[in-house]
Protein backbone atom coordinates (compact mmCIF):
# COMPACT_ATOMS: atom_id res chain seq x y z
CA UNK A 1 0.00 0.00 0.00
CA UNK A 2 1.29 3.46 -0.94
CA UNK A 3 2.15 5.65 2.02
CA UNK A 4 -0.15 8.60 2.72
CA UNK A 5 1.67 11.65 4.04
CA UNK A 6 -0.46 13.98 6.15
CA UNK A 7 2.26 15.66 8.22
CA UNK A 8 3.17 18.61 6.02
CA UNK A 9 3.36 20.99 9.01
CA UNK A 10 6.41 18.97 10.09
CA UNK A 11 8.08 19.02 6.68
CA UNK A 12 7.13 18.96 3.02
CA UNK A 13 8.32 17.07 -0.03
CA UNK A 14 11.00 18.87 -2.04
CA UNK A 15 9.52 20.32 -5.21
CA UNK A 16 11.20 18.94 -8.36
CA UNK A 17 11.67 22.47 -9.76
CA UNK A 18 13.39 23.50 -6.52
CA UNK A 19 15.75 20.52 -6.75
CA UNK A 20 16.52 21.42 -10.35
CA UNK A 21 17.41 24.99 -9.34
CA UNK A 22 19.76 23.65 -6.63
CA UNK A 23 21.62 21.07 -8.71
CA UNK A 24 24.09 23.41 -10.47
CA UNK A 25 25.25 24.61 -7.03
CA UNK A 26 25.84 21.04 -5.90
CA UNK A 27 28.00 20.34 -8.93
CA UNK A 28 29.29 23.07 -11.27
CA UNK A 29 29.11 26.18 -9.06
CA UNK A 30 30.69 24.83 -5.89
CA UNK A 31 32.89 27.78 -4.94
CA UNK A 32 33.07 29.27 -1.46
CA UNK A 33 31.06 32.53 -1.62
CA UNK A 34 33.78 34.30 0.39
CA UNK A 35 36.48 33.55 -2.21
CA UNK A 36 37.48 36.39 -4.52
CA UNK A 37 38.13 34.34 -7.69
CA UNK A 38 35.47 33.41 -10.27
CA UNK A 39 34.14 30.31 -8.48
CA UNK A 40 33.50 32.35 -5.35
CA UNK A 41 32.01 35.28 -7.25
CA UNK A 42 29.52 32.96 -8.99
CA UNK A 43 28.39 31.61 -5.62
CA UNK A 44 28.15 35.08 -4.08
CA UNK A 45 26.09 36.28 -7.04
CA UNK A 46 23.62 33.39 -6.53
CA UNK A 47 23.22 34.18 -2.82
CA UNK A 48 22.63 37.89 -3.39
CA UNK A 49 20.12 37.14 -6.16
CA UNK A 50 18.29 34.82 -3.76
CA UNK A 51 18.30 37.53 -1.07
CA UNK A 52 16.83 40.07 -3.51
CA UNK A 53 14.14 37.59 -4.59
CA UNK A 54 13.12 36.78 -0.99
CA UNK A 55 13.10 40.47 -0.02
CA UNK A 56 10.94 41.41 -3.01
CA UNK A 57 8.36 38.71 -2.20
CA UNK A 58 8.17 39.75 1.47
CA UNK A 59 8.28 43.47 0.58
CA UNK A 60 11.41 44.05 2.61
CA UNK A 61 14.83 45.47 1.82
CA UNK A 62 17.49 42.89 0.82
CA UNK A 63 19.67 44.23 3.66
CA UNK A 64 16.99 43.06 6.14
CA UNK A 65 17.14 39.40 5.03
CA UNK A 66 19.68 37.06 6.65
CA UNK A 67 20.01 33.37 5.75
CA UNK A 68 20.23 30.90 8.65
CA UNK A 69 20.01 27.16 9.26
CA UNK A 70 16.25 27.36 9.86
CA UNK A 71 13.47 28.67 12.05
CA UNK A 72 14.98 27.49 15.33
CA UNK A 73 18.23 29.37 14.87
CA UNK A 74 16.35 32.43 13.64
CA UNK A 75 14.04 32.55 16.68
CA UNK A 76 16.92 31.88 19.09
CA UNK A 77 18.85 34.77 17.57
CA UNK A 78 15.94 37.23 17.59
CA UNK A 79 14.92 36.50 21.19
CA UNK A 80 18.39 36.24 22.72
CA UNK A 81 19.72 39.35 21.01
CA UNK A 82 16.60 41.35 21.93
CA UNK A 83 17.53 40.70 25.55
CA UNK A 84 21.31 41.05 25.31
CA UNK A 85 21.66 43.79 22.69
CA UNK A 86 18.36 45.69 22.69
CA UNK A 87 17.91 45.79 26.46
CA UNK A 88 14.61 43.87 26.74
CA UNK A 89 14.40 42.63 30.33
CA UNK A 90 10.72 41.63 30.17
CA UNK A 91 9.28 39.19 27.62
CA UNK A 92 5.62 38.63 26.77
CA UNK A 93 4.84 35.31 25.09
CA UNK A 94 2.34 32.42 25.23
CA UNK A 95 2.38 28.86 26.51
CA UNK A 96 1.59 27.51 23.02
CA UNK A 97 4.67 28.81 21.21
CA UNK A 98 7.05 26.44 19.42
CA UNK A 99 9.76 25.01 21.68
CA UNK A 100 12.35 27.03 19.73
CA UNK A 101 10.80 30.02 21.49
CA UNK A 102 9.72 28.48 24.81
CA UNK A 103 13.04 26.79 25.56
CA UNK A 104 14.92 29.98 24.72
CA UNK A 105 12.69 31.92 27.13
CA UNK A 106 13.19 29.31 29.85
CA UNK A 107 16.96 29.52 29.43
CA UNK A 108 17.04 33.32 29.57
CA UNK A 109 14.81 33.37 32.66
CA UNK A 110 16.85 30.66 34.36
CA UNK A 111 20.02 32.70 33.77
CA UNK A 112 18.34 35.75 35.28
CA UNK A 113 18.58 37.74 32.06
CA UNK A 114 14.84 38.42 31.67
CA UNK A 115 11.44 37.79 33.24
CA UNK A 116 8.66 36.19 31.20
CA UNK A 117 4.90 36.87 31.28
CA UNK A 118 2.54 34.48 29.51
CA UNK A 119 -0.53 35.96 27.87
CA UNK A 120 -3.99 34.50 28.51
CA UNK A 121 -5.56 32.29 25.85
CA UNK A 122 -9.18 32.42 24.73
CA UNK A 123 -11.27 29.22 24.73
CA UNK A 124 -10.48 28.54 21.08
CA UNK A 125 -6.73 28.81 21.72
CA UNK A 126 -6.33 32.32 20.27
CA UNK A 127 -4.12 34.81 22.07
CA UNK A 128 -6.12 37.29 24.16
CA UNK A 129 -5.13 40.58 22.50
CA UNK A 130 -6.60 42.58 25.39
CA UNK A 131 -4.29 40.76 27.78
CA UNK A 132 -1.31 41.53 25.52
CA UNK A 133 -2.16 45.23 25.84
CA UNK A 134 -2.66 44.91 29.60
CA UNK A 135 0.74 43.22 30.02
CA UNK A 136 2.42 45.86 27.87
CA UNK A 137 0.74 48.74 29.70
CA UNK A 138 1.88 47.39 33.08
CA UNK A 139 5.43 46.52 32.06
CA UNK A 140 8.01 48.56 33.96
CA UNK A 141 10.94 47.53 31.72
CA UNK A 142 11.73 47.47 28.02
CA UNK A 143 9.71 44.59 26.61
CA UNK A 144 9.98 41.98 23.88
CA UNK A 145 6.74 40.49 22.58
CA UNK A 146 7.29 37.11 20.94
CA UNK A 147 4.12 35.51 19.55
CA UNK A 148 3.87 33.11 16.63
CA UNK A 149 1.94 34.16 13.54
CA UNK A 150 0.27 30.74 13.21
CA UNK A 151 0.34 27.85 15.64
CA UNK A 152 2.00 24.78 14.15
CA UNK A 153 -0.25 22.33 16.05
CA UNK A 154 -3.75 23.82 16.07
CA UNK A 155 -3.43 26.30 13.20
CA UNK A 156 -4.69 29.48 14.91
CA UNK A 157 -3.54 32.69 13.23
CA UNK A 158 -2.51 35.76 15.21
CA UNK A 159 -3.53 39.22 14.04
CA UNK A 160 0.09 40.25 13.53
CA UNK A 161 -0.87 43.84 12.62
CA UNK A 162 -2.95 44.34 15.79
CA UNK A 163 -0.11 43.06 17.99
CA UNK A 164 2.39 45.14 16.02
CA UNK A 165 0.39 48.30 16.64
CA UNK A 166 0.28 47.54 20.39
CA UNK A 167 4.04 47.06 20.38
CA UNK A 168 4.44 50.36 18.53
CA UNK A 169 2.21 52.15 21.05
CA UNK A 170 4.19 50.79 24.01
CA UNK A 171 7.65 50.98 22.38
CA UNK A 172 8.15 47.21 22.55
CA UNK A 173 10.26 44.98 20.32
CA UNK A 174 8.15 42.49 18.34
CA UNK A 175 9.31 39.08 17.15
CA UNK A 176 6.94 36.70 15.39
CA UNK A 177 7.69 33.06 14.59
CA UNK A 178 6.31 32.96 11.03
CA UNK A 179 7.71 29.53 10.12
CA UNK A 180 4.22 28.17 9.32
CA UNK A 181 3.16 31.23 7.30
CA UNK A 182 6.15 32.31 5.19
CA UNK A 183 5.53 30.52 1.88
CA UNK A 184 1.84 30.07 2.74
CA UNK A 185 0.59 33.66 3.07
CA UNK A 186 1.52 37.03 1.58
CA UNK A 187 3.66 39.45 3.61
CA UNK A 188 4.12 43.20 3.40
CA UNK A 189 6.93 43.84 5.85
CA UNK A 190 7.41 47.49 4.92
CA UNK A 191 3.90 48.11 6.19
CA UNK A 192 3.96 45.75 9.19
CA UNK A 193 5.26 46.82 12.60
CA UNK A 194 7.52 43.87 13.37
CA UNK A 195 11.23 43.74 14.16
CA UNK A 196 11.95 40.06 13.50
CA UNK A 197 10.25 37.28 11.52
CA UNK A 198 11.48 33.80 10.68
CA UNK A 199 11.12 31.28 7.87
CA UNK A 200 12.17 27.71 6.99
CA UNK A 201 12.28 26.44 3.41
CA UNK A 202 11.23 22.88 4.22
CA UNK A 203 7.75 24.06 5.27
CA UNK A 204 6.94 25.07 1.67
CA UNK A 205 8.58 22.39 -0.52
CA UNK A 206 12.13 23.71 -0.18
CA UNK A 207 15.22 22.01 1.28
CA UNK A 208 15.85 21.34 4.98
CA UNK A 209 18.62 23.14 6.82
CA UNK A 210 18.01 26.66 5.50
CA UNK A 211 15.90 29.51 6.81
CA UNK A 212 15.72 33.26 7.08
CA UNK A 213 15.72 35.86 9.79
CA UNK A 214 14.24 39.22 8.88
CA UNK A 215 15.78 42.01 10.98
CA UNK A 216 14.11 45.39 10.61
CA UNK A 217 16.58 47.98 9.34
CA UNK A 218 15.81 50.30 12.28
CA UNK A 219 17.43 48.00 14.85
CA UNK A 220 20.99 46.76 15.22
CA UNK A 221 22.03 43.52 16.94
CA UNK A 222 25.31 41.62 17.26
CA UNK A 223 25.84 38.11 15.86
CA UNK A 224 24.76 35.02 17.80
CA UNK A 225 27.36 32.89 15.98
CA UNK A 226 30.94 34.18 15.74
CA UNK A 227 33.89 33.14 13.58
CA UNK A 228 33.53 34.83 10.21
CA UNK A 229 32.12 37.83 8.38
CA UNK A 230 29.42 36.01 6.40
CA UNK A 231 25.89 37.45 6.11
CA UNK A 232 27.26 40.97 6.47
CA UNK A 233 28.95 40.07 9.77
CA UNK A 234 25.65 38.82 11.22
CA UNK A 235 26.16 35.04 11.02
CA UNK A 236 29.53 33.31 10.86
CA UNK A 237 29.93 30.12 8.84
CA UNK A 238 30.19 29.21 5.18
CA UNK A 239 26.79 29.76 3.58
CA UNK A 240 24.52 26.87 2.63
CA UNK A 241 24.73 27.90 -1.02
CA UNK A 242 22.42 25.34 -2.65
CA UNK A 243 20.01 25.59 0.29
CA UNK A 244 19.76 29.36 -0.10
CA UNK A 245 19.13 29.02 -3.84
CA UNK A 246 16.47 26.40 -3.02
CA UNK A 247 14.82 28.65 -0.41
CA UNK A 248 14.42 31.47 -2.91
CA UNK A 249 13.08 29.18 -5.63
CA UNK A 250 10.61 27.46 -3.29
CA UNK A 251 9.32 30.84 -2.06
CA UNK A 252 9.02 32.09 -5.63
CA UNK A 253 6.96 29.03 -6.65
CA UNK A 254 4.80 29.20 -3.52
CA UNK A 255 4.04 32.85 -4.24
CA UNK A 256 3.29 32.30 -7.93
CA UNK A 257 0.86 29.47 -7.16
CA UNK A 258 -0.55 30.82 -3.88
CA UNK A 259 -4.18 31.36 -4.93
CA UNK A 260 -4.55 28.01 -6.66
CA UNK A 261 -2.65 25.92 -4.10
CA UNK A 262 -4.18 27.53 -0.99
CA UNK A 263 -7.73 27.10 -2.34
CA UNK A 264 -7.03 23.45 -3.20
CA UNK A 265 -5.47 22.65 0.19
CA UNK A 266 -8.20 24.47 2.12
CA UNK A 267 -10.79 22.39 0.26
CA UNK A 268 -8.96 19.22 1.38
CA UNK A 269 -8.98 20.38 4.99
CA UNK A 270 -12.72 21.07 5.07
CA UNK A 271 -13.47 17.90 3.12
CA UNK A 272 -11.69 15.88 5.81
CA UNK A 273 -13.40 17.80 8.62
CA UNK A 274 -16.84 17.09 7.13
CA UNK A 275 -16.04 13.39 6.56
CA UNK A 276 -14.78 12.97 10.12
CA UNK A 277 -17.89 14.60 11.57
CA UNK A 278 -20.25 12.46 9.50
CA UNK A 279 -18.47 9.12 9.86
CA UNK A 280 -16.76 9.03 13.27
CA UNK A 281 -18.81 9.67 16.37
CA UNK A 282 -17.48 11.94 19.09
CA UNK A 283 -14.73 13.76 17.15
CA UNK A 284 -13.96 17.38 17.95
CA UNK A 285 -11.46 19.90 16.61
CA UNK A 286 -8.86 22.15 18.18
CA UNK A 287 -8.32 25.80 17.43
CA UNK A 288 -10.22 28.41 15.49
CA UNK A 289 -10.95 25.96 12.65
CA UNK A 290 -13.67 27.87 10.81
CA UNK A 291 -12.16 31.35 11.10
CA UNK A 292 -8.55 32.56 11.30
CA UNK A 293 -6.68 29.30 10.85
CA UNK A 294 -3.95 27.72 8.74
CA UNK A 295 -5.51 26.14 5.66
CA UNK A 296 -2.89 23.40 5.93
CA UNK A 297 -3.64 22.13 9.47
CA UNK A 298 -6.52 20.16 11.03
CA UNK A 299 -6.13 19.16 14.68
CA UNK A 300 -8.59 16.41 15.66
CA UNK A 301 -9.61 14.92 19.01
CA UNK A 302 -10.77 11.31 18.94
CA UNK A 303 -12.61 9.72 21.89
CA UNK A 304 -10.14 7.90 24.13
CA UNK A 305 -10.62 4.12 24.05
CA UNK A 306 -8.36 1.09 24.37
CA UNK A 307 -8.05 1.13 20.58
CA UNK A 308 -7.54 4.85 20.04
CA UNK A 309 -4.76 5.20 22.63
CA UNK A 310 -2.38 3.65 20.07
CA UNK A 311 -3.88 5.54 17.15
CA UNK A 312 -0.72 7.16 15.78
CA UNK A 313 1.16 3.87 16.01
CA UNK A 314 -1.64 2.02 14.22
CA UNK A 315 -1.93 4.70 11.55
CA UNK A 316 1.77 4.26 10.89
CA UNK A 317 1.34 0.49 10.56
CA UNK A 318 -1.32 1.28 7.96
CA UNK A 319 1.11 3.51 6.02
CA UNK A 320 -0.50 6.78 7.15
CA UNK A 321 1.82 9.51 8.41
CA UNK A 322 0.31 11.99 10.87
CA UNK A 323 1.41 13.40 14.21
CA UNK A 324 0.25 14.20 17.70
CA UNK A 325 1.75 17.67 17.55
CA UNK A 326 5.09 19.24 16.75
CA UNK A 327 7.60 16.94 15.08
CA UNK A 328 10.30 18.59 17.18
CA UNK A 329 8.94 16.94 20.33
CA UNK A 330 7.87 13.61 18.84
CA UNK A 331 10.71 11.80 20.61
CA UNK A 332 9.31 12.74 24.01
CA UNK A 333 6.52 11.01 25.90
CA UNK A 334 5.19 14.20 27.47
CA UNK A 335 2.53 14.76 24.82
CA UNK A 336 1.66 18.06 23.23
CA UNK A 337 2.38 21.13 25.35
CA UNK A 338 -0.05 23.08 23.13
CA UNK A 339 -2.98 20.74 23.81
CA UNK A 340 -2.03 20.60 27.52
CA UNK A 341 -2.10 24.42 27.73
CA UNK A 342 -5.34 24.63 25.77
CA UNK A 343 -7.26 22.21 28.02
CA UNK A 344 -5.28 22.66 31.24
CA UNK A 345 -4.31 18.97 31.03
CA UNK A 346 -7.98 17.89 31.28
CA UNK A 347 -8.65 16.67 27.73
CA UNK A 348 -9.81 13.03 27.74
CA UNK A 349 -9.14 12.36 24.07
CA UNK A 350 -6.42 11.38 21.61
CA UNK A 351 -5.26 14.28 19.46
CA UNK A 352 -3.97 13.82 15.92
CA UNK A 353 -2.71 16.61 13.68
CA UNK A 354 -3.35 16.11 9.97
CA UNK A 355 -1.59 18.64 7.75
CA UNK A 356 -1.93 18.87 3.99
CA UNK A 357 -0.07 19.99 0.88
CA UNK A 358 -0.72 20.46 -2.84
CA UNK A 359 0.38 16.84 -3.36
CA UNK A 360 -2.47 15.35 -1.28
CA UNK A 361 -5.84 14.20 -2.65
CA UNK A 362 -9.42 13.59 -1.52
CA UNK A 363 -8.93 9.91 -2.37
CA UNK A 364 -6.19 9.79 0.27
CA UNK A 365 -8.56 11.37 2.79
CA UNK A 366 -11.20 8.74 1.99
CA UNK A 367 -8.62 6.01 2.64
CA UNK A 368 -7.61 7.58 5.95
CA UNK A 369 -11.25 7.87 7.07
CA UNK A 370 -11.92 4.22 6.29
CA UNK A 371 -8.78 3.23 8.20
CA UNK A 372 -9.76 5.38 11.18
CA UNK A 373 -13.20 3.72 11.30
CA UNK A 374 -11.49 0.35 11.68
CA UNK A 375 -9.02 1.59 14.26
CA UNK A 376 -11.43 3.40 16.59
Amino acid sequence: MKRIYFDNAATTMLDSDVLESMMPYLTTYFGNPSSIYSYGRESRFAIENARKSVAKILNANPAEIFFTSGGTESSNTAITKSVRDLGCKHIISSKIEHHATLHTLENLEKRGEATVSYVKLLENGCVDINDVENLLANSKEKTLVTLMHANNEIGNILDIHAVGELCKKHHAIFHSDTVQTVGHFTFDLKNTYVHFITGAAHKFHGPKGVGILYINENIKINPLIFGGSQERNMRAGTENLYGIVGFAKALELATENFKKDSAYIKDLKFYMKAKLESEIEGVSFNGDVLSKSLYTVLSVNFPKTEKSEFLLFNLDINNICASGGSACSSGADAGSHVIAALYNNKLNAVTVRFSFSKYNTKEEIDTVIETLKKLI
